[in-house]
């Protein structure tokens, strides 16, 4: 089992996400490529000291992206979680916990 702080590695704030977290309690965060959705659930619990109910996890791939006229590149590609906590439970990032 890794440690929590490398499981969570940081919120992700969109216009979606705060929609989210205003109408369904749900909270979108960025999380290790490897990590599966036990290891998130447990982790974020451990973290922010609530209980959630179901995550859901997306892989994003990275983007392609030019540098000048020839270089090309990537941006890395990321893992999100979309984190429902059960009735009750509340979490704001910017307000703290």
């Amino acid at each position: 089992m890794r440690a929590a702080h490398d499981v969570i590695r940081r919120p992700i704030f969109t216009e979606k996400a705060t929609y989210l977290k205003e109408t369904a309690n749900k909270l979108i965060v960025e999380v290790d490529r490897k990590a599966n959705k036990i290891e998130i659930k447990k982790a974020f619990e451990e973290l922010f000291k609530v209980k959630v109910e179901k995550v859901a996890t997306i892989n994003v791939r990275g983007k392609k992206k030019r540098w000048g006229r020839s270089s090309v590149g990537r941006t890395p590609a990321i893992k999100k979680a979309v984190i429902t906590l059960k009735k009750g439970e509340k979490l704001d990032f910017i307000e703290g916990v």
